[in-house]
């Protein structure tokens, strides 16, 4: 279970059509209460992906929401978008863009009373890629969908896998993306050490539609700037903007005024644009109204997808029920700039840290669950008796296993082999011999993996398989990572609203609250 926990919660269901209806119609809708109707006619073109795997129909427990946002020039079905959309992107037609998931937010909804909590990932962060997505095993977190949307193509065009992808160009792009969508998530799930429960997947052209509906959208910089290549030309203070404007407004990381201007200010301004959406839904703007309401349906059934396990209809029957909670807004922090083995410019990480303010920001409304959590990589208290540690390596990942056995010698197992198997496997697993069952035990309460009693291994052995799902980063050192020797400490953020020598630095964490539109560079 990572950090938050997992399941659904009554609470969570209203509060998530609050704050995801700034994103997806669907939930607007809801919120506001408009004609079952139309909802119906709505519900009945949404995308429902399948692929959060296991996803509970209960409602209880914390909620981690992924919001995945797609650089794809292409509508759901692999169709190009209409055309006013390319001209507002001042990037290309359908030909241009890619299926690299250029935003990624979380929003953890607590089961309690406590604050709404987003998170952003800068995009370019270097990260493990769990299954190793067209054979690479770490990369750019977003490039997780793109690299496993094109495997999935070839293997549908090599004839690998049959069936209604193959046959139309709909069933194949849904195929291809339902592949993107497991890897990124499951990418998320490993990089912040947590589990998503719900998703909502966003394109281009949802976004533009989104902005037309309740457009003028109000924003405020703390600057002048310009921008040729987004098309953004905005000068400072509080202004409205229409839905053109608003893909200037997300989309800008250059400032031909600002050569500081950076990828982390682009994701304070999705940021920035998303608050202006939520302040739209409470106060009485365009997404109260039915003809606007009407304008984000035709949005949600076109432009996005959700997982199977949300249930929209009990959200919309909940929602009388809504009451406002207070929301913050994180930009994670980097360690540093650097390159990976191919010479492109990456995002270096501290994973550590990275894991302890997302347990810290996602766990505060609950402190006594924050206090009972460990590290799975943490400390275990020290065996009573020897044990053998043979670690096979089925995760397609050099070194590995005996990466493993040095971190695992020092908490008091005996090394035994370090082997790579005969083929990749999905999953981990820990199988032990006679009189290694103590040990098995204290190994799987570490990785949370379930152990298993087997004759064919030698006694006082415990066989450990790791697999592609397995959390190499914890083990292994990669181009992008870094690593804080003492783990501890909370980290502080800084406003992301600050100007000048008080701008937050990339190594910062940032933060942005809903109370009112914030003023951003």
């Amino acid at each position: 279970m990572g950090s938050g926990g997992s399941g659904r919660s009554h609470r969570w269901v209203l509060l998530k059509g609050r704050l995801v209806a700034s994103i997806a119609s669907a939930f607007v809708m809801a919120i506001t209460g408009v004609g079952w109707t139309g909802y119906h006619t709505a519900l009945g073109r949404i995308i429902i992906s399948h692929a959060l795997p296991n996803a509970a129909t209960t409602l209880d427990g914390n909620q981690n929401i992924l919001l995945m946002g797609l650089d794809s020039r292409l509508d759901q079905n692999g169709q190009p978008l209409p055309q006013e959309i390319y001209d507002a992107l001042h990037a290309g037609d359908e030909s241009s863009g890619g299926y690299n998931a250029n935003v990624l937010i979380v929003v953890h909804v607590s089961d309690g009373d406590g604050p709404v909590t987003a998170i952003s990932i800068p995009r370019d962060d270097y990260a493990e890629l769990p299954g190793c997505p067209g054979s690479v095993c770490a990369g750019k977190i977003k490039q997780a969908y793109g690299l496993a949307y094109q495997q999935s193509l070839n293997s549908q065009a090599a004839g690998k896998s049959g069936g209604a992808g193959a046959t139309n160009l709909a069933a194949r792009e849904q195929t291809a993306r339902e592949a993107g969508r497991k890897a990124e998530i499951s990418a998320v799930n490993d990089f912040l050490g947590i589990s998503v429960d719900h998703f909502v997947e966003i394109t281009l052209g949802a976004f533009f539609q989104i902005a037309k509906a309740v457009e003028p959208i109000t924003v405020c910089l703390n600057a002048d700037t310009r921008d040729s290549y987004s098309g953004a030309d905005f000068h400072q203070g509080v202004q409205r903007i229409d839905a053109a404007d608003a893909m200037a407004f997300v989309r800008q990381r250059r400032d031909e005024n600002d050569g500081s201007f950076t990828d982390f200010d682009r994701t304070r301004r999705q940021q920035a644009f998303l608050v202006s959406l939520v302040q739209a839904a409470r106060g009485g703007g365009a997404l109260s109204s039915v003809s606007g309401l009407r304008r984000l349906l035709q949005v949600a059934r076109d432009n996005v997808a959700v997982d199977d396990g949300l249930d929209i209809m009990e959200l919309a029957s909940r929602a009388s029920q809504l009451s406002a909670r207070p929301l913050s807004l994180y930009t994670l922090p980097i360690s540093g700039f650097g390159k990976d083995a191919n010479g492109s410019d990456i995002n270096q990480v501290d994973l550590p840290t990275i894991r302890r303010i997302v347990n810290e920001r996602f766990m505060s409304d609950t402190p006594a669950a924050l206090d009972a959590a460990s590290p799975t990589t943490g400390p275990a208290p020290p065996l009573t008796e020897p044990v053998i540690l043979d670690v096979v390596n089925a995760a397609s990942r050099d070194g590995l296993a005996g990466a493993i056995e040095e971190a695992f010698a020092a908490r008091g197992f005996t090394r035994g082999s370090a082997t790579t198997a005969a083929a990749p496997a999905d999953d981990s697993v820990i199988e032990y011999g006679p009189g290694a069952d103590r040990g098995a035990q204290a190994l799987a309460d570490q990785l949370h993996v379930p152990a298993t009693a087997n004759s064919a291994v030698a006694a006082g052995t415990v066989r450990l398989t790791v697999g592609t799902g397995f959390p190499a980063a914890d083990y292994l050192a990669h181009p992008g990572a870094t690593t804080d020797p003492s783990g501890s400490g909370q980290v502080s953020a800084v406003a992301a609203t600050g100007n000048g020598d008080r701008a937050p630095a990339p190594t910062d964490l940032s933060q942005m609250t809903a109370a009112n539109v914030p003023c951003v560079k």
